[in-house]
């Protein structure tokens, strides 16, 4: 069994421009606050997600899919391009305290073998970060999880994000992205997901002085995601996160989420969503170049 190189998931370039749409009760509360029908049904996600999975996957060098929404109907529907690699997430969100995620465990019902025959070239695993919880706990999760993606010839890609603790109200979102890649940013995986410092607010000096850092402690190549950065916000932090020392993106929201919930999506997917990613994909690319 031939183990998937990281290649697999990066442009030609060598960098990284790949699609999530991977989020679950999140994208329907967004659907929710877009002023869809409620309480909004479980197809009007698959459909999002397939009609996305179609119209974006030419622009992507991969795209990451939820096993619980979309992934078999993206399958029996031969929805990715050619060109772009699959990755699948291996995380079950376990909600509580009034979210949609404040726990996550590694999905059993995952079929690593299944998956991979399918085309599937990765795994990923959200990790929550919270300080005052056990960091032995989250790294035997980490290590459980590198050992089923690499036991099963697929890459490993881990995604921490930060929470604040779970007792007392002092919670330093800055600080807590550099401890989690401290803590996990050699821990074995293949792909480091990661947050953009700042939510990518404020000068490029200070953007850029806090991405060095991260790049610090990330021993393996790593990508941030868009989740909390103003989606006008999100090229500057590609281009500035990869001055630092970033191979790319793992990102949705700033791709598509300004169309949820719009008449005809898959036409506000071709004309508003696909030139974003585009644009994003060419900073990989110009990034990547710079190195050479």
């Amino acid at each position: 069994m031939d183990n998937h190189t990281l290649k697999e998931l990066t442009r030609a370039s060598g960098g990284f421009a790949m699609l999530a749409v991977d989020q679950r009760e999140a994208m329907r509360l967004m659907f929710a606050a877009a002023g869809a029908a409620s309480p909004v049904a479980d197809s009007v996600l698959t459909d999002f997600k397939v009609n996305a999975a179609k119209i974006l996957s030419p622009y992507a060098s991969a795209i990451l899919l939820d096993r619980q929404f979309c992934y078999r109907q993206v399958v029996e529907q031969q929805a990715v391009a050619d060109g772009c690699a699959t990755i699948v997430a291996a995380d079950e969100f376990i909600p509580g305290n009034g979210i949609p995620v404040d726990n996550v465990e590694i999905d059993k019902n995952i079929d690593p073998q299944a998956v991979r025959r399918e085309g599937a070239r990765a795994l990923k695993l959200l990790v929550l970060w919270r300080s005052d919880e056990d960091a032995q706990q989250r790294l035997n999760r980490v290590n459980e999880f590198n050992r089923l993606c690499h036991s099963n010839g697929l890459l490993s890609i881990i995604e921490p994000v930060v929470r604040p603790p779970r007792r007392g109200d002092k919670f330093d979102r800055e600080q807590a992205i550099l401890d989690a890649a401290k803590e996990l940013g050699d821990c074995g995986a293949d792909l480091y997901k990661v947050e953009m410092p700042l939510y990518g607010k404020g000068s490029r000096q200070a953007l850029l002085t806090a991405s060095q850092r991260l790049n610090e402690h990330i021993s393996v190549p790593w990508v941030i995601l868009s989740s909390g950065v103003d989606e006008r916000l999100f090229p500057r932090a590609v281009n500035i996160a990869m001055t630092a020392g970033a191979s790319g993106f793992l990102a949705g929201r700033a791709v598509w989420s300004s169309v949820i919930g719009l008449p005809d999506t898959a036409q506000m997917l071709r004309d508003v969503a696909a030139p974003k990613l585009q644009r994003l994909a060419e900073i990989v690319d110009e990034n990547m170049a710079r190195r050479r």
